[in-house]
């Protein structure tokens, strides 16, 4: 009988499958002991299955690169990592060994005890890791009953349906052609949802009775654009689906018309649009897709999962080509941004810092180990004789840092021009603005920097103190906070009165929902993954930039969410003015 469930459109995407479900951590609860006899090959058991997904993670690590490999680099490297601990394997022994407990229930109680301790503890980043805990023994739990090679959860043309789903799973679960995904928890906020975008994988968050209404083997109908989901689709839904799908590859073609046209507003503003890239893949999009340049390249990738440091001519050469690639468009080149949260096999980073959301990382740790920021900054200048680059400071927090990395660079800059290199006779410095004392202390340092730009998704975290990966403050954390933007565009105008460039280059810049906002708040330059940048420079298209700036004072005065969303409605629903001429 058909049924119709309401989540939260997480990502974008319509799809029709069988469901497949998965109690991803509903272990049995009943206490099931075996006999004396059974004990040893009870614990063979045990091993052969987390030597199973041991070996899932591996195979996933090995298929990954570029961009997807930093994306998902530091959640398989954690769920490794609590494979390999003393703790887990040694204590789920001595389950079975002492307690005569199955492996299913020494995983159960193995779970609680760790998730208990997690739970105890006082550093939010460390509590919110039962998530880990939780992913892990689930992958465990459903090695236990397959073999070594078996595939896990999810074929060709299911769609999964579950209650959460852990960023390491998502490439994997797409390698095997799963269709869709539908979770009973989750944000449209969280990891997991930002790389089902980059993935363009539908994605349905929130559903909170699909476990329940839902069996396994259903037919499944879901939008991931309105996060509708419809068990036993009749065929008024099957016409329905039909047509939007027509609809949605429409769109697309109209989309690909715009690969080459101005980012141009209505009433004739030229908009920026810059790509965030992460290899030559990215760069070979954003230059196809007629990006402004590069706004964001992330250097963290040359350093994750190695045992080695990269040196001077290896990052020489990966900067070059980047350089080449966007064949002389400007390039923005993030400095190193490794904290103790990002995994790294070379020892630059501490992994037992105690909060490492506010430890030694981004400029913090650039300037605490010099040698390794020396050798980056020469690398990122010898780049510069090949093309126009910028180079990006991460997580500045005040006016010393930009000063002292200003020094450095023109230290590197005269040595390496003695040394007889050829490289740029000028580079721009910028400052990336993610923590709040920065946002508001922006003027005091703006002399130093040529350039600014704003990672949202950190400075909305440490703004609202809420964990974008924590279902408990999805509501909580969101741009549309008033004081977030009221932040936000006094940022932007600090930049406009002193003449120096601002983009966005969050999760925020490539969301369609806020293009419109952030024109009104006087953002001119955008930063954004290229899948998205066609549909940004569409709605920049047409839009009337003098008439959202008009509205921006009704915009800030907003005391709440609310008004905000009516705000945006507003904008949508504004008149269009006469369509471009052929050729605009």
């Amino acid at each position: 009988m058909r049924q119709a469930l309401a989540g939260q459109g997480a990502s974008r995407g319509l799809a029709i499958g069988r469901a497949r479900l998965r109690i991803a951590h509903a272990i049995d609860t009943r206490e099931q002991t075996i006999a004396h006899t059974e004990v040893e090959a009870e614990i063979a058991r045990l091993h052969a299955a987390i030597a199973i997904a041991r070996d899932e993670l591996k195979a996933l690590r090995d298929r990954l690169h570029g961009a997807l490999a930093h994306e998902l680099g530091e959640f398989l490297d954690i769920h490794a990592l609590i494979l390999d601990d003393p703790e887990l394997l040694h204590g789920l022994d001595a389950l079975v060994r002492t307690g005569h407990y199955g492996a299913e229930y020494a995983l159960r109680l193995q779970r609680d005890r760790l998730v208990a301790v997690f739970d105890g503890m006082d550093d939010p980043y460390f509590r919110s890791r039962r998530e880990d805990i939780e992913h892990v023994i689930g992958r465990v739990r459903a090695a236990l009953h397959r073999g070594a090679g078996e595939p896990p959860v999810g074929f060709a043309g299911d769609i999964l349906v579950t209650e959460t789903v852990g960023p390491a799973e998502l490439a994997q679960l797409q390698a095997r052609g799963v269709a869709a995904i539908v979770t009973t928890a989750g944000s449209t906020l969280s990891h997991s949802a930002i790389l089902a975008r980059s993935l363009h994988m539908p994605l349905v968050v929130g559903a909170h009775d699909a476990l329940i209404s839902i069996n396994d083997g259903d037919a499944l109908m879901i939008d991931g654009s309105s996060g509708e989901v419809v068990r036993e689709p009749d065929a008024d839904d099957l016409r329905r689906y039909r047509a939007r799908e027509a609809e949605l590859q429409r769109e697309h073609r109209d989309l690909q018309k715009l690969r080459n046209a101005h980012t141009r507003t209505r009433d004739g503003v030229d908009i920026r649009l810059y790509a965030n890239a992460e290899s030559r893949e990215d760069v070979a999009s954003a230059h196809a897709l007629g990006a402004a340049g590069v706004g964001l390249y992330r250097t963290e990738f040359l350093f994750l999962q190695r045992p080695q440091l990269p040196d001077e001519d290896e990052q020489f050469r990966a900067y070059r080509d980047l350089v080449l690639g966007m064949n002389g468009r400007p390039v923005t080149i993030r400095t190193l941004d490794l904290g103790a949260d990002k995994a790294d096999g070379s020892g630059v980073v501490q992994p037992d810092e105690p909060n490492p959301a506010l430890g030694l990382r981004g400029v913090r740790l650039s300037l605490a180990r010099r040698s390794l920021f020396d050798t980056q900054l020469r690398a990122i200048l010898r780049a510069s004789g090949y093309g126009a680059i910028r180079i990006l400071i991460p997580m500045v927090s005040r006016r010393e840092e930009m000063v002292a990395v200003r020094t450095l660079v023109h230290e590197h800059a005269r040595d390496l021009r003695t040394e007889g290199h050829e490289i740029a006779d000028q580079f721009d410095i910028g400052a990336m603005i993610e923590v709040p004392a920065a946002a508001l202390a922006l003027a005091s340092f703006i002399d130093q920097t040529d350039f600014v730009s704003v990672g949202t998704n950190d400075l909305m975290q440490y703004m609202l103190a809420a964990d974008r990966d924590n279902e408990a403050l999805s509501d909580l954390y969101s741009p549309l906070h008033p004081a977030f933007l009221r932040v936000l565009h006094e940022i932007i105008a600090v930049g406009i009165r002193h003449g120096l460039p601002v983009a966005v280059c969050g999760e925020m810049a490539g969301d369609i929902r806020f293009t419109r906002l952030l024109l009104a708040l006087g953002l001119t330059d955008f930063s954004l993954h290229p899948s998205t940048l066609l549909e940004v420079r569409q709605i920049v298209r047409d839009a009337d930039l003098a008439r959202l700036r008009r509205q921006s004072r009704a915009l800030l005065r907003a005391r709440d969410r609310e008004r905000i969303h009516a705000w945006l409605d507003e904008s949508i629903a504004l008149p269009s003015r006469p369509p471009r001429r052929r050729g605009d």
